[in-house]
């Protein structure tokens, strides 16, 4: 059974000026055999209404899966590269998730994951993304 959460996501990327997404949104927090599962719907302000979003949280590594008008599964792990499709009604695109740095704080009262990544949409330069998601569990 999960506990009822409150979800702050925090998005940047860097470049010429920074770009900030920030969506805090009610959501479902778990315990799992692996760690810990958050799950909420997403909202207009981060574009992907209409979207379901899970994240498996592990000691070292975690999976962020969105089912619904986006879909995409997107490994998370310090110093490692993974690729995935993205889906969106616009089109479906590879992109290339390079993890540099990650730090996973929880308990299970919720907690925080820390991650800054290169993200490459094929055809683009890579983006400098930081992801910060904070969970407080009730």
């Amino acid at each position: 059974m999960g506990k009822k959460a409150i979800i702050n996501v925090k998005s940047s990327i860097s470049g010429d000026e920074e770009d900030l997404i920030e969506v805090v949104t009610p959501g479902k927090f778990y315990k799992t055999e692996e760690g810990f599962k958050v799950e909420y719907d997403e909202t207009k302000i981060s574009g992907m209404e209409d979207t379901h979003t899970i994240m498996i949280i592990r000691e070292k590594s975690f999976d962020l899966i969105r089912i619904g008008s986006t879909e995409t599964t997107m490994e998370f792990k310090k110093n490692h590269e993974s690729i995935s499709l993205y889906k969106t009604p616009y089109g479906v695109m590879e992109i290339c998730i390079n993890t540099k740095k990650l730090e996973i704080n929880m308990t299970d009262d919720g907690g925080t994951i820390s991650t800054f990544y290169n993200l490459h949409i094929e055809g683009q330069q890579p983006l400098k993304t930081k992801l910060i998601v904070d969970i407080k569990a009730d």
